[in-house]
Formats: C-alpha cells, structure tokens, sequence
C-alpha cells in the first residue's frame, strides 16, 4: 500500500490526487506552475477549489472580475500566503507576468456559493505543540470564507521537530468528536536537499513510513498521522482535508494521547 505521491515541476495543471486514481474520495490535489506568459484555463466542474500561492503572483480573469497579480513571496518561507477560492462550474484563466506555484484543492458540492480572494491579512496563524513537537500553523480555508467542505492550511516545523503528534485520525463518525475527512501533506524544505519521515498507520490493517522531500506529497484516506522533520532543516508542508464536515474533528491515538496532557502541563509552567 503506497499512499506517496511526487510532483515533477512542470508547466500547467499535474493532478496528483483524482477520484478513482488515488486513496482519496473526498479530496482531490494538484499543483498548477506557470512560467512567465504562460496562461491556463481551469474548470473545476461540480467541485469547490482553493488555489494556495506557494511562491510567485498569478492574475485570475472570470466573468468580467480580474484579480491582478495575487501573491507576494517568492518561496513559502516567506510569510503568509495569498489564496484565491471558486465555486463549482466557473472557468477561470490563470496568468502570469513573473512565475507562479500554486497548490489547487477540491471537493465535490451540491451548493453555488461565491467567489474570494484571500490575502494574507486573512491568514490565521498559531504556534502549536511544545519542543520537541512544536509548528507553526496557518489556517488559510476554513469556516471564515466561502468554502463549504475544504479546510486549508500551511505548516512549519521547528527544526528537528514532530508534527501532528500525538498522532491523529478523521476516519469514524462520530461528531462533533471526529469526522470523515480525505487529507494530505504536501512536502517542501529548505535547504531544498532536506527531509522528513512521515508515518500513517491504521492498527491491524496498514503501518508505513515515508522518507519526504521536496514535492513530495502523502495522502491520509484513514489512519493515524505524524511528521518529524530532520535537524537543521526547515520542513514546510500544505494540509488540506475535504468532508462533509469543515474544520478539525479528530481523535488522537489512545496509545500516545497522554503526552497531550504533558503539552498542557508545560504550556503552564
């Protein structure tokens, strides 16, 4: 069972996650890269999408809106990101004067909504876990904008550090308490040459870990989750997860759920 993908940098839309080709029946995930004065033209059919700038700026036309050079970093160790969201059934041309990267996510919905640009002023940042399982965490799609069922975010490991631990899964329903949500992490570093191990596992089916790198990308059908990045290195990786239910309804493993109480117990000290 391989649930590792790896993007090879080209020109346009790669899909690394389509329905029927994947792990994944919720959640589907690509990478869309421009050169300068390169344009393309995106339809997500019966699917919401948010498109996350990794680095560069893009101008997005539809109808008779133009958004006009959206993005400001030049690496996503750069700060917060600008995102731009569409409804289903919309065509938008996608165009750039400089180079652009962007993560595109989406998920199937039965409702017309509107759409938004998002720039980094919406950006929720928070710093979560203690040393040695401490990131900074930005929430990019969520409940606060227009999407229905994706939630989006970025992260960054502190150097040397785990995330997402102790490990978690949305795999049951059982709200408000968990959820059944698709997920997967979309790997960069810097130094570019970095790493980070990547485990998922459902006890008694399946228990694998990955080596990642740079545009690699690990998806979470069910089963629990973590990441550790390797010392020195800033590890970075996109998360984004589509459900019924938007946000965060999980469950930690009870085997490891106590140094939970470990994180709470020093954040008071």
């Amino acid at each position: 069972m391989n649930f590792k993908k790896t993007y090879h940098p080209t020109s346009g839309l790669t899909m690394l996650c389509e329905k029927g080709k994947c792990s994944l029946d919720k959640l589907e995930f690509g990478i869309l890269e421009l050169k300068a004065g390169e344009s393309y033209t995106y339809n997500g059919g019966e699917n919401e999408t948010a498109m996350i700038i990794l680095s560069g700026r893009a101008t997005f036309a539809f109808g008779g809106t133009v958004w006009e050079n959206v993005g400001v970093r030049r690496s996503v160790f750069e700060g917060k990101a600008c995102s731009v969201y569409f409804p289903r059934r919309l065509t938008v041309t996608v165009s750039t004067d400089w180079s652009v990267k962007m993560a595109v996510c989406r998920t199937a919905i039965d409702e017309d909504t509107q759409p938004q640009l998002l720039g980094q002023d919406t950006v929720k940042a928070v710093l979560l876990g203690v040393k040695p399982w401490e990131r900074e965490t930005h929430f990019n799609i969520d409940g606060r904008c227009n999407a229905r069922r994706l939630t989006i975010g970025e992260a960054w490991i502190t150097p040397g550090n785990w995330a997402g631990f102790p490990p978690h899964k949305h795999d049951t329903d059982n709200m408000p308490a968990e959820g059944i949500l698709d997920e997967v992490y979309y790997f960069l570093f810097d130094p570019a040459q970095g790493f980070g191990i990547q485990r998922t596992y459902s006890k008694g089916e399946f228990d694998e870990a990955y080596v990642v790198k740079t545009d690699d990308l690990v998806e979470f059908p069910r089963g629990y989750h973590t990441t550790v990045g390797a010392p020195g290195y800033n590890t970075y990786f996109l998360w984004a997860m589509a459900g019924e239910h938007q946000g965060f309804f999980r469950s930690n493993d009870p085997d490891h759920a106590w140094v939970a109480a470990v994180e709470n117990m020093v954040k008071k000290l």
